[in-house]
């Protein structure tokens, strides 16, 4: 894990929008990367897709296969244990061969190491994709999929978790930013040019020092900010809604691995990993943020909301929705009596909203003001049957990914969905 300690902090530069960190290309941190670098003497850059705390992601063209490519450059001082995990999941003979949820994981399609002024950077290719679901939703006014649409997402989220536990592993990090729907089929097909049109050409915006003196080496003389290839949310039609899951930099195989505390965003985070630090992580912490994910799926918010939240602002979110929490967490939590009284009901809050509540004003009344349909009664009990469970305080009480698929509202409504684009490439 990269720590400041790590880096020399005394270079400031004038922030970009939209674009990295600017003060970690340094030794250590990211590479330098310029439109139309080549690398591994087959893949130029032609745009970049985005970044993280540990990485940037680049559109290129790989010249041998003539297709598009994304290529991921990792910080110096990243741990490489992320490719491992996803070639272990994509390997041809990884049972059940014809899990579903196996194409829903990037495969690798090349590794290599790039040696630069930072450090020497590990890379790997996968097939590039549109743009995250949270993306899309951010893409948007009314922040809505159409309800096929949602179902589809949803079942296929609950897949792609299912094959990765099957996999004895813990994915350690589901949200929507990494869910990616993919590329169309006929992506490949763009020249640049047309790629350039149709979602415009990189704009290079030059990096300063503050202190107005020259760049060091490590750092490029312009930041870029990624290409937007997705869409408007409530605009993406069923056809469009293959996904990939990604971003296994926290996942860990749990026969080997022990992890202690989630990474997770604080409002999807599993309460466990605040009330119980001295127990590891599990594929039930996975089915908490699973849950959070499909809510956000579903409606227009997410289920949990708390902006510059505490650890004390979400557990009082998490009562107010699914009431009071075990007794021994509910005694050993010392901001409730400021909060809630001995049984459970809020003090001095105001608004509380329930769960109906948020089903009411997340869900169904943002739909019927965008002119989408809603949820019908018949849906929403099985989709309250199947989500109520998945959020249990107790990790144990949780339902394992085999059980959610085998749940009312993934065979009648969300599996139904997805099988009618299954097998259309």
């Amino acid at each position: 894990m990269e720590s400041n300690e790590d880096f020399d902090t005394c270079l400031a530069y004038e922030p970009l929008e939209g674009v990295e960190r600017l003060e970690n290309y340094r030794p250590g941190g990211y590479h330098p990367i310029q439109i139309g670098d080549h690398f591994h003497g087959r893949y130029r850059v032609v745009h970049k897709l985005g970044h993280g705390s540990y990485s940037t992601a680049w559109l290129a063209r790989d010249e041998h296969s003539n297709k598009y490519v994304a290529v991921k450059v990792c910080t110096a001082n990243a741990n490489p244990k992320e490719v491992d995990i996803i070639s272990t999941l994509t390997r041809p003979d990884c049972p059940p061969v014809n899990h579903p949820g196996k194409m829903m994981v990037p495969t690798i399609l090349d590794r290599f190491t790039i040696h630069g002024p930072n450090g020497s950077h590990a890379c790997h290719v996968t097939v590039p994709a549109r743009a995250s679901l949270s993306g899309v939703k951010d893409g948007s006014w009314i922040r809505l999929f159409q309800l096929d649409v949602a179902r589809s997402l949803a079942a296929q989220l609950v897949l792609v978790v299912d094959y990765v536990h099957a996999q004895g592993i813990v994915h350690g990090d589901l949200h929507l930013g990494n869910i990616l729907l993919k590329v169309p089929p006929n992506f490949d097909q763009l020249s640049l040019e047309q790629l350039y049109e149709k979602y415009g050409a990189p704009e290079l915006d030059p990096v300063v020092r503050l202190d107005g003196n020259p760049l060091p080496s490590g750092v490029p003389s312009y930041g870029i900010v990624p290409v937007w290839l997705g869409q408007a949310s409530e605009e993406i039609t069923l056809s469009e809604t293959k996904v990939l899951l990604t971003d296994f930099g926290e996942a860990f195989p749990l026969s080997k691995e022990r992890k202690y505390g989630s990474r997770t965003p604080l409002v999807i985070r599993p309460p466990e990993a605040r009330f119980e630090p001295n127990d590891p992580l599990s594929f039930s912490s996975d089915i908490w943020t699973l849950a959070c994910t499909i809510w956000s799926i579903i409606a227009q918010r997410p289920l949990f909301e708390g902006f510059l939240a505490t650890e004390d602002d979400m557990t009082c979110e998490h009562v107010d929705t699914l009431g009071i929490l075990p007794l021994e967490w509910w005694k050993r939590w010392e901001a409730r009596r400021l909060k809630f009284t001995e049984d459970g009901k809020p003090m001095n809050r105001n608004p509380f909203r329930s769960w109906d509540d948020r089903f009411e004003d997340s869900m169904q009344q943002p739909r019927r003001d965008s002119g989408m349909p809603s949820l019908d009664a018949s849906e929403r009990e099985a989709f309250f049957d199947m989500l109520r469970p998945m959020l249990s305080f107790r990790p144990e009480k949780r339902p394992t990914t085999k059980q959610i698929l085998e749940s009312e509202w993934m065979l009648k409504w969300a599996l139904p969905e997805y099988d009618k684009i299954r097998d259309k490439v």
